[in-house]
């Protein structure tokens, strides 16, 4: 599932293909993606032009002449540049005709994303954006700002985390890659934590996040970015799907357990579970 790194990865690589380029019609294949009315989408965006593609949270947004465009890719969502129609495929739902002749399709196998057209300007009043929290790589959020709300809960740290309404961005992987920097066992609870263990798990997560997207995000499966280039952030995982390999740190084992219904993977002995 592309998370927050991949998605910052897609954005960085659509915006020199697309930005100055022209809609001229668009073509929907699977019209259960779009959630704004199907007339309005394709009547509106003819001759829009694309002035900037940016993110929040795990989300797209396209910028043109008089809307933006909102695109979550869920769990498997993709962009790519098509030659032109013949090369479209069965999981290519939305197709953008560009004015360089180019096919910009929304390329879906679980055809779980969503795309939405707001008026420009108005993308993160949009309820599905506003209830999200700070952006995990935001320079100015700190451990106060998360510190109450995760005290309060008595939750597993892990489901507190992969909370987007807390702090948006951290996915599965990334957030057990953080609590392994953060020697943080994954059931603990929010309350039981103190705010030096916060701060260790919000220093470790921007820690993540920055090497994640700086190395094109994390493939595994079928994440894959716009141009078709894979992640290399796996090549530097610790313990996530690393079950039964040694700890980089003390050799031990890497166990799989799961909290909140995910598969979570950590050190036993350098994450160990406090005792109650």
């Amino acid at each position: 599932m592309p998370e927050l790194p991949e998605v910052e990865t897609v954005k960085q690589q659509l915006k020199p293909l697309l930005i100055g380029r022209t809609i001229k019609s668009v073509t929907i294949l699977y019209d259960k993606v779009v959630r704004t009315s199907l007339e309005t989408f394709k009547k509106e965006l003819i001759n829009q032009t694309f002035q900037d593609i940016s993110r929040y949270g795990k989300y797209l947004l396209f910028e043109l002449d008089d809307y933006t465009l909102v695109s979550h890719l869920r769990m498997e969502g993709k962009y790519f540049l098509r030659q032109s129609m013949k090369d479209i495929t069965k999981h290519d739902h939305i197709v953008f005709h560009l004015d360089n002749d180019l096919q910009l399709t929304y390329h879906d196998v679980r055809k779980f994303g969503t795309m939405e057209l707001v008026e420009k300007g108005k993308a993160l009043d949009l309820q599905s954006i506003r209830k999200l929290g700070p952006e995990v790589n935001d320079p100015n959020l700190g451990t106060v700002d998360i510190y109450p709300k995760i005290k309060s809960s008595s939750r597993a740290i892990k489901s507190i985390l992969l909370d987007q309404t807390v702090m948006t961005g951290l996915g599965n992987i990334y957030v057990d890659e953080s609590l392994f920097l953060a020697k943080i066992h994954p059931e603990t609870k929010g309350n039981s934590l103190t705010f030096e263990d916060v701060e260790s798990i919000l220093f470790a997560a921007k820690t993540v996040i920055k090497k994640a997207i700086s190395l094109g995000g994390t493939t595994i499966r079928t994440y894959q970015s716009t141009v078709g280039v894979d992640g290399r952030f796996q090549n530097e995982l610790n313990v996530h799907t690393l079950a039964g390999q040694a700890c980089p740190i003390c050799q031990e084992e890497i166990i799989k357990i799961k909290v909140g219904g995910r598969g979570t993977y950590l050190c036993p002995h350098c994450q160990q579970k406090e005792s109650l």
